[in-house]
């Protein structure tokens, strides 16, 4: 399954977006030191469609700046529509929208000048024509710390305003009132305002009212005032300090009863939200909903009337069309993580429930992912969401539900569940979520996402906590990893000796009770892979005594007739692949150079099995490539062990599986070369020809590209090259044809 590929428009947008300097000069304004970038093609033109597109691309990936504003001259580009989300832009940037036609601006998370002075960036058909005016999140403060709206005063065209999570207060909502003749739509959402009595003003006209989270001080005022809104189509009225598990805050005086209890007021409402208000009886919501043909949605999340049974048996006619958030059904659940992704609060009571929900789930649900996925980007600080997400990500992505999901959502499953990691390192039970979702082949072998991150994170993670399921589960997801990153990542993880120092006592702890499981065989497999072509790694493994605790073990193994033989073999031949990767570092081989090391290798030289011999066998053809004559074995001559390794490695016969995965053929190079010892170039030629049997695709490509053919020519072109040898390297050719 391959991940459905981007449009060619997205495609080319992206590209600029990551190639600024080659599609863009960057000019310095010598006055004021200013730089900004400007298409190098004077005929680049984009229309609206992709000049939004691009402004989209560069804020979502973090490039849109002052100086990237100006790619958006308005000879080049053409702006209808403008979103600039949570960034650091002054009016020095946002000037060059004064050339624009713009009918739809939403500037949030603004916190770096007041709203007032982003119209002093417009032009006058913009101010003249403006219809939408989302600033949720920015700030009506001037200087002085005054909130200041006058200038909202000017957008007399304007039918939709969003003033959410900002000072705005009730003298600026007195102005939008009065000022604004064509204002249908208002948010005042977790403002100060605690009066409404200017909304009067605009009673024959507002059709939608957004007023979540608004700390009123007279509540009987609030209900005849909302009741005197006789257009409203859209009310939402639903509290954020409503009683919950999680949120320590106490439940508003506004008694929502009053206003269900007149039931011929707002005969045209389409949407009522009165989320955390839980102080509706059934009756009074049954009768209100059947007096509201035309309601299509009601919000009861953080209340109980989401369970009320009108709700989940026998459907009533007023409310089988109508779509619910709440916490009693999966649906409700659903619709409120679609619907309140920006309140902490309510995604971690809905997450919650999902969690619940998702515990038995058979079959893969994409669509719910959707929905965990935006929640927990939008509340990355947020232990109890991301709790809660990271528990409900691995239950729906876990053991063969995870096989039938595309691998570009599970690519932003691992990222954000990556995320939460970083920022609660020290939180046991949220590291613990994420590595059962992460401890998965579905996502190891066949996503792509950033594997080095991934590896560092669960390294920590398996540092930092002492728990049994835990360190299996990190070691396991390592020991994949670490043979898909690159050696300079290899080294800088392997080198951190606390790193090293707990997988060596993971090993150690085993030894100690000749305990072969599954977390030491992870746990091997993590160091062999770390210390593959890493002498870095290698070195920091020797400093921590890992030679000795390895040969100790092999030392168990032997001593151990108990211990199965598919077990035995497997620990056997992950020790040695390690200790072959030392023998590889030329400068560490010295530490090999001993006699109790030899001897224990050239036992395992002589091993039945052709698995372990081929490791025994790759550590004497290194140590013995550096021709060294004077180690000796109890009386043994280095001839004596190098006419064994000849004649074990010609006793072998290609096993069926893959033995061993190399990232190169490097390690081989120098092997090749050693003409005077025959038994050092039979075992690398045997090693190059099996890979390239059982995995030519790979490995036939591979050689080529790093030079190993014209090695194994010269080899051959050898009048010293034996006849053995130059079978087998014939052998590689005839490969090499059918996979190069």
């Amino acid at each position: 399954m391959y991940d459905t590929p981007v449009s060619l428009q997205e495609y080319c947008m992206g590209s600029i977006c990551d190639n600024l300097t080659a599609f863009c000069d960057i000019q310095t304004n010598p006055e004021n030191n200013q730089t900004k970038y400007l298409f190098k093609d004077p005929d680049m033109y984009f229309h609206s469609s992709l000049s939004e597109q691009l402004m989209k691309m560069l804020c979502e990936k973090g490039q849109l700046t002052d100086e990237t504003l100006a790619m958006f001259d308005p000879n080049v580009t053409t702006l209808r529509r403008v979103a600039i989300n949570d960034r650091q832009i002054t009016t020095k940037g946002l000037r060059v929208l004064k050339g624009h036609r713009i009918s739809e601006l939403e500037i949030t998370g603004l916190k770096s000048l007041p709203v007032n002075d982003i119209f002093s960036c417009l032009g006058e058909w913009t101010l003249s024509n403006l219809r939408t005016l989302n600033v949720s999140n920015s700030t009506f403060l001037n200087s002085a710390k005054f909130c200041v709206a006058v200038s909202l005063s000017k957008l007399r065209n304007l039918q939709s305003l969003n003033v959410s999570y900002t000072e705005f207060n009730k003298h600026a909502l007195e102005i939008v009132a009065e000022d604004l003749p064509c204002l249908e739509c208002l948010d005042i959402s977790g403002t100060p305002i605690s009066d409404i009595a200017p909304l009067r003003k605009c009673r024959d006209r507002l059709k939608f009212l957004s007023m979540y989270h608004l700390q009123v001080s007279n509540c009987e005022d609030v209900i005849n005032i909302l009741l005197e809104l006789p257009k409203l189509v859209y009310l939402d009225i639903s509290s954020g300090s409503a009683q919950s598990t999680f949120v320590n805050i106490q439940p508003e005086q506004l008694q929502i009863t009053n206003l269900l209890k007149k039931t011929k007021s707002h005969p045209n409402l389409v949407s009522l939200d009165i989320s955390g208000r839980d102080d509706v009886t059934e009756d009074v919501l049954r009768n209100y909903m059947e007096h509201h043909h035309s309601l299509k949605f009601i919000g009861l999340a953080l209340t109980s009337a989401c369970d009320f049974p009108m709700f989940k048996e026998d459907l009533p006619e007023c409310v089988s069309s109508v779509v619910v958030t709440g916490e009693a059904t999966e649906h409700q659940v659903a619709e409120a993580l679609r619907r309140y992704v920006a309140r902490p609060a309510y995604v971690q009571r809905a997450l919650y429930k999902l969690f619940i929900f998702t515990s038995h789930m058979a079959e893969p649900r994409e669509d719910i992912i959707k929905l965990v996925l935006p929640a927990m980007k939008s509340h990355p600080k947020q232990l109890g969401v991301q709790m809660a997400a990271t528990a409900c990500l691995y239950n729906l992505t876990r053991a063969e539900l995870g096989l039938k999901i595309h691998p570009a959502c599970l690519r932003q499953v691992v990222d954000l569940t990556l995320q939460a990691m970083e920022n609660f390192p020290n939180h046991q039970q949220l590291q613990k979520n994420a590595l059962l979702t992460l401890c998965s082949d579905r996502i190891l072998q066949d996503v792509s996402f950033d594997r080095y991150r991934c590896a560092k994170l669960v390294m920590e993670c398996l540092y930092t906590f002492e728990d049994s399921s835990m360190n299996r589960m990190s070691v396991a997801i390592c020991s994949i990893l670490a043979a898909k990153i690159s050696t300079e990542q290899t080294s800088v993880l392997g080198a951190k000796s606390r790193f090293m120092k707990k997988l060596l006592d993971l090993v150690r702890q085993r030894m100690d009770n000749v305990q072969i499981d599954i977390t030491l065989r992870f746990t091997l497999s993590a160091l062999w892979n770390l210390t593959d072509e890493s002498p870095p790694t290698c070195h920091v493994f020797l400093n921590e005594g890992g030679l000795e605790l390895f040969m100790s073990m092999l030392q168990v193994l032997s001593e151990q007739p108990n211990i199965e033989t598919d077990n035995r073999v497997q620990v056997e031949t992950k020790i040695l692949g390690l200790l072959n990767n030392i023998a590889e570092v030329k400068s560490l081989r010295k530490n090999l150079l001993r006699e109790d090391f030899i001897m224990l290798v050239n036992r395992l030289l002589h091993a039945e099995l052709i698995d372990v011999s081929y490791f025994a066998a790759g550590i004497v053809a290194h140590l013995a490539s550096d021709g060294d004559e004077s180690w000796l074995i109890a009386g043994t001559s280095r001839q004596d062990i190098m006419n064994d390794l000849a004649k074990v490695v010609m006793d072998w016969k290609q096993p069926e599986n893959e033995m061993v995965a190399y990232r190169s053929f490097n390690p081989f190079f120098p092997l090749l070369e050693c003409h005077e010892t025959t038994a050092v170039q039979l075992w690398a030629v045997w090693a190059i020809h099996h890979v390239c049997t059982k995995n030519g695709k790979r490995y036939c490509p591979l050689l080529q590209e790093e030079g190993g053919v014209d090695k194994l020519r010269k080899l051959i072109s050898n009048r010293d090259a034996s006849s053995e040898v130059v079978t087998i390297t014939n052998n590689i050719f005839t490969l090499l044809k059918e996979y190069v």
